[in-house]
């Protein structure tokens, strides 16, 4: 029975991909920032033996204190979900530093912290699997949420990269991109309004976390949640990068 650590797992995606695990009986570590929600839902998945950790990941020392904490207990992580992430809207000139020093912590640094310490470990067994949830927003520059979509696009990148370096370890990187889903992430985000969501429309967490569960457990390097999303994120490698970007900004925009 594998043991399977999830970021970000008190709602939206993460829950349910805790829920899929929980499933399957894979033992569950999971970590959000609060320790209440994820109360419920060990609480809900008493089927299988479950962890909880609360711990704000944007914070620099909070990866390396997950990882010796688990060490120090003897816990050896099979499958890593580097889930956590948000973003923010509006104008990179006018948004707050710890709004954007905060996605960049999260988005980016925490999860390759993690990724950097749990991969030895499973390379020296030849077994492991490591998902990192990026976004569509990482296929194309986002105006209104630039910092979140480089992030997302940084994401793409390094999973993709050391996928190749690890191909003959036994351990295999997913790198799975989302598109729009009704999670709490468009709230805090403050695109609930967006053109995106109103028009465009959203796909359901369940839906969501079932595709990310199949590419993980199959090995996949680059999954793309729904065929439209795959459509959209193929285009924008060919259309003009202006006309990309312009689009990019009228989907984020408010809905009239």
């Amino acid at each position: 029975m594998s043991t399977v650590l999830i970021t970000g797992a008190s709602g939206g995606i993460g829950y349910e991909l805790a829920k899929l695990f929980a499933r399957d009986r894979h033992n569950l570590i999971l970590v959000a920032r609060t320790a209440d929600k994820l109360t419920e839902v060990a609480n809900e998945l008493q089927t299988v033996t479950v962890k909880t950790i609360a711990l704000d990941l944007a914070s620099p020392p909070a990866p390396k204190f997950l990882f010796d904490q688990l060490r120090r207990e003897g816990i050896a992580v099979d499958i890593l979900i580097n889930n956590a992430g948000f973003g923010a809207f509006g104008e990179f000139a006018q948004m707050s530093e710890d709004e954007i020093l905060g996605q960049i912590n999260l988005n980016i640094t925490a999860l390759t912290e993690l990724s950097r310490l749990f991969l030895p470990p499973m390379v020296a067994r030849r077994s492991g699997r490591i998902m990192n949830v990026a976004s569509t927003a990482g296929f194309q520059p986002g105006p209104l949420m630039a910092v979140y979509y480089a992030t997302k696009a940084y994401v793409i990148s390094f999973s993709e990269a050391i996928a190749n370096e690890l191909r003959n370890s036994g351990v295999t990187v997913t790198c799975f991109c989302p598109g729009a889903t009704h999670t709490g992430f468009a709230k805090r985000a403050g695109t609930e309004k967006s053109r995106l969501f109103k028009r465009l429309g959203a796909m359901s967490a369940e839906k969501v976390a079932l595709g990310g569960y199949r590419a993980v457990m199959e090995g996949r390097g680059l999954a793309i949640s729904g065929a439209h999303n795959w459509a959209v994120a193929q285009s924008a490698r060919f259309a003009p990068r202006k006309m990309v970007t312009a689009i990019s900004r009228w989907v984020a925009e408010k809905a009239e």
